[in-house]
């Protein structure tokens, strides 16, 4: 019973292990073959980082993908698949300061003219990629407005999240104030904690029935988006991606500035209590807390779900860095454990989210005490 119910953790570390195996035996393209040492870093920033790619398994570029779609814009709009960037032409291009060769893909077919480095795309005409240390400074970058792995998943998180809801919401609306039934059991605790344990206790008791809405949507998304996050094979590092944080804490920021009242300023401006002499100091300091609030938020959300995903990395390569199966024994014990513990902080990350937003809102809502 304890295998079954712990199957998709099983599941998760053996194809960590068995992707990472297949990228110490490939090289990353069909023109460079040769056995290279097992690159640790490489490896785990190929896992966690965005793509124009899905990659299933197998080695960077030479595996097995679901290749995206791609949509520049530069000198009009340019339309193809990413394929033709991850299977076009090997280069090389020598590092204007260090001297050192760099590989990178210019494309092919309706890609030709066009070359990916790093996951960006540059413009390189008929000529190649200008580079200085280890970064492109010569070429022209097309506006990228493609649908990258992480745009993808943000979508499907979404499209999960309207068919849980709008299969409960269903329920009510044909039974009426009734015991949930089906996927209802499992919404109504989730709805009822965040009114009552999360907008209620930290929001003004007449004012955050307006709140609970948006600490719904973020709780939901961000619970959702990190389950998802740890299935195998269609995972993605979404809420591990700094833009989707920034987005996510940006939102908090300008929902707590637009229901922010006098009082809210006045203990920014004029914080009460506190000696007119020392108001210049206290004055830069609140203000400048309005800003670093959201950026905690940003940062914390960003840091713990990435690192949840580099540590279980990090642990099954081991393995490879030893070169022997032996070190599974320790490894993968300890990469299991650390991905279950990662069920645990994708509520917990959704729900510390969703608890500073209500407290960042009801610090502005809140009116003065007498």
């Amino acid at each position: 019973m304890w295998f079954i119910k712990n199957f998709k953790s099983f599941v998760l570390v053996f194809l960590f292990a068995a992707s990472a195996s297949s990228f110490w035996a490939n090289d990353g393209g069909e023109a460079h073959k040769e056995e290279k040492a097992f690159d640790v870093n490489e490896m785990i920033m190929h896992h966690i980082k965005d793509a124009h790619e899905w990659h299933l398994w197998g080695g960077e570029h030479d595996g097995t993908s679901i290749y995206l779609p791609v949509i520049l814009y530069h000198n009009g709009f340019r339309f193809f698949s990413s394929e033709h960037l991850y299977h076009g032409e090997l280069r090389a291009a020598f590092d204007q300061k260090t001297l050192q060769p760099i590989h990178y893909v210019a494309g092919v077919g309706p890609a030709k003219g066009y070359a990916i480095f790093h996951e960006k795309i540059y413009y390189i005409g008929n000529g190649g990629l200008i580079i200085e240390d280890g970064h492109v400074v010569g070429n022209e970058k097309p506006l990228d407005l493609s649908l990258t792995k992480n745009v993808v998943f943000m979508f499907l998180t979404v499209i999960i999240l309207l068919l849980i809801l709008f299969s409960a919401a269903k329920v009510y609306k044909k039974n009426g104030a009734v015991a949930p039934k089906g996927i209802a059991k499992f919404i109504e605790p989730l709805v009822l904690f965040v009114r009552d344990d999360i907008a209620k206790d930290n929001i003004d008791e007449h004012k955050y029935h307006k709140y609970v809405p948006y600490l719904l949507t973020i709780f939901f998304f961000i619970l959702v988006a990190n389950l998802l996050g740890s299935i195998p094979l269609i995972g993605s590092n979404l809420t591990g991606n700094i833009s989707v944080t920034f987005f996510l804490a940006t939102c908090t920021l300008l929902v707590t500035l637009f229901s922010s009242n006098k009082n809210y300023w006045k203990h920014i401006f004029a914080t009460p209590g506190v000696p007119v002499a020392l108001l210049p100091i206290m004055i830069p300091i609140e203000f400048i807390g309005i800003f670093t609030k959201p950026f905690a938020l940003m940062i914390r959300l960003f840091a713990n779900i990435t690192a949840g995903h580099i540590i279980i990395l990090a642990l099954v390569s081991i393995i490879f860095i030893n070169k022997s199966a032996a070190w599974g024994a320790l490894s993968v014990p300890m990469a299991l454990f650390i991905s279950v513990l990662e069920l645990l902080v994708a509520f917990l990350q959704a729900y510390l989210f969703a608890m500073l937003s209500a407290m960042f809102i009801g610090a502005a809502v809140e009116e003065a005490h007498h």
